[in-house]
């Protein structure tokens, strides 16, 4: 019998197809389009291995970024279910600690800053309380940095004891904990905040958001 033999833009057709004529269910799964160490592309609902290059597909054939493709498998589960999120500040040493702590295990993290009285208010609501760092793992809150205790935290939820992530991953920049509304003109003084008096010796001009270390 003679072998049919498949180009990748039939292959990628019929798969397409498929999906789009079968059921809402299964019309939900991606399509990836991957590139294996060889070269070889090859396309499959699954998704791909940590060493493959891939792209997710929609139902036109278009391709798009996937999401968490360079966490290896263990990580991207345990990542879905227990994020880690630092909230820091400047001058914060024991922030420091913890970022490179965090880094020199491997554990992928949100980093998000606390500078301005609106930070300090949405971390007063979050963690009852301004001491800095803090951090956030799935529902869980730790405030102030001890190593142990970080540790304990982080075994706990599954996250590997020693770093799984390739040399090229990086984690997001860090962000403000409450986002600029407006972004201010070149050249444009900045705006006065003008934060509730506070006690008297909880805040000072360089320490606007009252942050305990």
């Amino acid at each position: 019998m003679k072998a049919s033999v498949w180009t990748t833009s039939t292959a990628l057709t019929a798969l397409l197809t498929f999906v789009a004529l079968a059921s809402p269910q299964v019309q939900a799964q991606a399509v990836f389009r991957i590139v294996g160490p060889d070269g070889r592309v090859t396309f499959s609902d699954k998704p791909p291995a940590p060493s493959d290059k891939a792209t997710k597909l929609d139902s036109s054939g278009r391709a798009g970024a996937v999401a968490g493709a360079e966490l290896p498998f263990e990580l991207r589960a345990i990542t879905s279910r227990y994020p880690v999120t630092l909230y820091s500040g400047d001058g914060c040493e024991p922030c420091n600690n913890g970022r490179a702590m965090l880094a020199s295990r491997g554990i992928p993290f949100t980093e998000r800053t606390v500078t301005t009285p609106q930070d300090g208010e949405a971390l007063q609501k979050l963690s009852g309380g301004a001491t800095l760092p803090l951090l956030t793992i799935g529902g869980q809150k730790i405030k102030g940095f001890q190593s142990n205790d970080w540790t304990q935290f982080l075994d706990a939820a599954g996250y590997p004891a020693t770093s799984m992530l390739s040399a090229s991953y990086r984690n997001p920049p860090p962000s403000p904990l409450v986002p600029v509304s407006k972004p201010i003109p070149i050249g444009a003084p900045e705006p006065a905040f003008a934060p509730p008096p506070p006690p008297p010796t909880a805040n000072s001009p360089s320490n606007p958001a009252g942050i305990r270390f």
